[in-house]
């Protein structure tokens, strides 16, 4: 009865006695305690929902935020610093594309477990939008770096994913940024920026780990004023092709020629395609500047062709054109109006983009391989490419990536990979193009290898069209001439 009288419902609990006695009490009592266990199950599900993400098992946006004014707290009270890390998974909307949302869950999945297995007790990890993940590491730059390569471990080993009945093993890559509280940002900044060092490394072609340092922010109101420059340069006619030879490495002969896109700016100059490509990309560009490379390219093909120049035409082909359903139907007309044979004309497409594997590339593939155009694998060692993957593809050409080249003369390691890719290439039935020659030693050790053209500064530069035609036919009867361009028809 004390109890009763006690309570804040009194008057109700006495109501309840007078009309049904003591055992009437004592089961709205157990009811109300079983209501409130059950509020506090929910509740705690609830917490649950709001702290974790429902498909990896990481904390939610709004936890890591928490965790993150916590993690500050302790820092300005022991004197750690903190870091936090922003990974973005690379090339994660074409593995959706090609094997489906499920396999795409299985890979997140297995990547936030690799994270939590790897990451010690004092860090907590988030997926924040998507492909998207941040991780709170407490100690100095060392501990934040020593972090940045635990993730990017992660991403080294294949992962298995299960995809229309059948196991598929994939290896991704990751673009890592990193920020450290208070030494490169506030509290209030910290996730922004290392979500634009992150940005930076996305903007350099992904695979790799970058630092935030104040020149970003600069960086990134540049990217804002060329990004705003570019929407207009097509229709401004701002854009400019340049050509590079490629050299028969036995005969010294000129066999192609790559066209490649400069933006003659108003106020910046020359602005090369690594800064302006990205953008273009990014913010859905590439469709048009795309088309216009293959017109202007073909054109210049048929004016040479009417001087008597004969040779191939090369032409980079992004991975967003090539996931495009009209591509190889717009290149089609193209060839057709200018009368450019398809055999005359080559897409060099980058290894990433060829390891895409999705359902749109690999049409566009086939419908190359229908034409009969030359298909060339730019970069080539810088992926993941087996020889299955290889034989699949309708290319007829490799071009082993300079970053290769450059230590051809002192490395062991780099002639391997050379005279490995010539090999295979060969055994596959395809040339084998190297990039970025620059010396003699270079030419002489690819020329042993097999390598079938050569293309670099030792040879030429990139130049316009009328240098190019004036280079071709200028006499070389100097000793020192590494190259006779003989591009002319034989009679």
């Amino acid at each position: 009865m004390e109890f009763i009288r006690s309570s804040p419902l009194a008057p109700w609990l006495l109501l309840c006695l007078a009309v049904g006695g003591a055992a009437l009490v004592a089961y709205l009592f157990w009811r109300w305690r079983r209501t409130a266990a059950l509020l506090a199950q929910v509740s705690g599900e609830l917490a649950q929902a709001y702290a974790r993400d429902g498909l990896t098992g990481l904390l939610t946006p709004r936890q890591f935020e928490r965790e993150l004014d916590d993690a500050v707290l302790r820092g300005d009270f022991d004197g750690h610093r903190v870091c936090v890390l922003y990974v973005d998974v690379d090339h994660f909307r074409a593995t959706n594309e090609a094997y489906g949302k499920k396999a795409g869950d299985q890979v997140l999945q297995e990547l936030a477990n690799r994270i939590k297995t790897g990451l010690g007790p004092d860090t907590a990890a988030a997926r924040m939008v998507g492909n998207e993940f941040a991780l709170i590491v407490r100690g100095g730059l060392d501990a934040g770096r020593q972090a940045a390569a635990t993730v990017a471990a992660a991403f080294v080993a294949p992962i298995l994913v299960q995809s229309k009945a059948k196991s598929q093993s994939l290896t991704l890559t990751s673009s890592v940024g990193l920020a450290v509280y208070p030494l490169q940002a506030e509290r209030r900044n910290l996730v922004e920026r290392a979500a634009m060092a992150m940005r930076s490394v996305k903007l350099a072609g992904g695979d790799g780990f970058a630092e935030y340092d104040p020149q970003l922010a600069q960086a990134r109101r540049d990217s804002a004023s060329l990004m705003h420059d570019l929407r207009g340069a097509l229709e401004r006619q701002e854009f400019q092709l340049y050509y590079q030879p490629k050299i028969d490495a036995r005969s010294l002969q000129v066999t192609s020629a790559e066209a490649l896109i400069r933006w003659r700016h108003p106020k910046r100059g020359l602005v090369g395609p690594d800064k302006f490509i990205p953008l273009a990309e990014r913010y859905g560009m590439m469709q048009s500047i795309g088309r216009w490379v293959i017109e202007q390219a073909c054109q210049q093909a048929m004016v040479w062709r009417q001087e008597g120049l004969s040779m191939r035409i090369a032409v980079n082909i992004s991975g967003q054109q090539m996931r495009r359903e009209d591509f190889a139907e717009h290149l089609e007309t193209v060839l057709v109006q200018t009368g450019t044979p398809a055999n005359r004309f080559t897409c060099e497409i980058t290894e990433s983009v060829a390891l895409e594997n999705t359902a749109a590339t690999m049409q566009t593939f086939e419908k190359l391989r229908a034409m009969g155009v030359h298909v060339s694998i730019d970069d080539f060692g810088t992926g993941h490419s087996s020889l299955a993957t290889l034989r699949k593809l309708p290319a007829a050409e490799l071009k082993i990536d300079r970053a290769f080249i450059i230590d051809l003369e002192t490395s062991e390691h780099a002639q391997f990979i050379a005279n490995t890719v010539v090999r295979m290439a060969h055994a596959l039935e395809m040339r084998v193009v190297a990039e970025g020659v620059e010396t003699r030693t270079q030419r002489d050790l690819l020329v042993q290898m097999g390598c079938d053209e050569l293309q670099g500064y030792l040879f030429a530069k990139p130049m316009r069209a009328r240098e190019l035609g004036v280079w071709a036919v200028r006499d070389h009867n100097n000793a020192e001439a590494l190259f006779r361009p003989s591009l002319y028809f034989e009679s």
